[in-house]
């Protein structure tokens, strides 16, 4: 597996996204713990998820919890693994997501996830989307304070522009590792931020990106260009789309959402996938 740096840390060049095995539509809990397995198995040390990745209204961090479970009963070496989780949305458990920005409540969400992940801090915090009740530089300065206590090793953000990237840079002073936003071939509106997360020499960790948890498996069909390329090399649309985002620049991580085995470890192969001139221009003009 090629590695790519979240701050001094290396990880797998593509990541885990945990959400589908949380949410609406997720699997059966043994499924999951097979899927993060294979993930792990196949070299990946880098593994997404969010308090707020869950269905109903009482089981806050299932996500959390079930890669926690996943870390423990695997065979290899976890202390390899970085997790990242996110604060500052919440699930009701009536379908819809919700914001609370405000500093006590990342806190104390923070230490609820460090509990459920254990160990002696979290590897990677991030504020999960902006709250417009709450002005943006007391959500990050709660996140800086996390880091400033040792609860946190490592803080990102999501959701942000490229105001609210300089922004949360300045507050954390120059601690920023990571800017988390939807990026894909559907998605391309964030491409400002990573530019400015490449500029800043911090990782850009694209979310969906292969267009979400509905639409993914359309992906060759919605974009002709990326079936051309996969058609011509043997390999899927997907993998072809995760190479696209590993070729936008050296900082991107991809984190393909999975809820099966055989999905992630399709999509670990596109670390080996070296598209040529050529193909990115016409995947960059799809």
């Amino acid at each position: 597996m090629k590695n790519r740096t979240i701050g001094e840390v290396q990880v797998s060049a593509i990541g885990l996204g945990g959400m589908p095995m949380s949410i609406e539509g997720r699997p059966d809990r043994e499924r999951s713990i097979r899927t993060i397995h294979a993930a792990l198995d196949e070299g990946i040390t880098f593994i997404d998820t969010a308090d707020a990745y869950h269905l109903e209204a009482d089981e806050v961090g299932h996500n959390e919890e079930l890669i926690a479970e996943a870390l423990r009963s695997w065979s290899g070496d976890a202390s390899t693994v970085l997790v990242a989780t996110k604060g500052g949305h919440l699930r009701p458990g009536d379908g819809s997501w919700t914001l609370n920005g405000s500093p006590e409540y990342l806190k104390e969400a923070a230490r609820a996830s460090l509990r459920r992940l254990g160990g002696d801090a979290i590897g990677l915090y991030q504020f999960h989307r902006p709250d417009p009740e709450v002005p943006y530089a007391e959500s990050v300065g709660a996140i800086r304070d996390l880091l400033d206590e040792g609860l946190i090793r490592m803080a990102g953000i999501s959701n942000a522009d490229p105001q609210q990237i300089r922004e949360a840079q300045e507050i954390l002073g120059g601690r920023l590792v990571s800017v988390q936003n939807q990026f894909s071939p559907a998605f391309r509106s964030s491409e400002p931020e990573l530019r400015l997360a490449d500029e800043l020499g911090i990782a850009f960790l694209p979310w969906s990106p292969l267009g979400g948890i509905t639409s993914a498996g359309d992906l060759g069909s919605r974009f002709e260009p990326f079936k051309r390329v996969a058609d011509a090399r043997g390999i899927s649309p997907q993998v072809v789309a995760l190479a696209w985002h590993l070729a936008q620049s050296p900082h991107v991580i991809p984190i393909p959402g999975s809820s099966r085995p055989e999905t992630i470890r399709d999509s670990v192969t596109a670390v080996d996938v070296e598209l040529s001139p050529e193909e990115l221009g016409l995947l960059n003009a799809a």
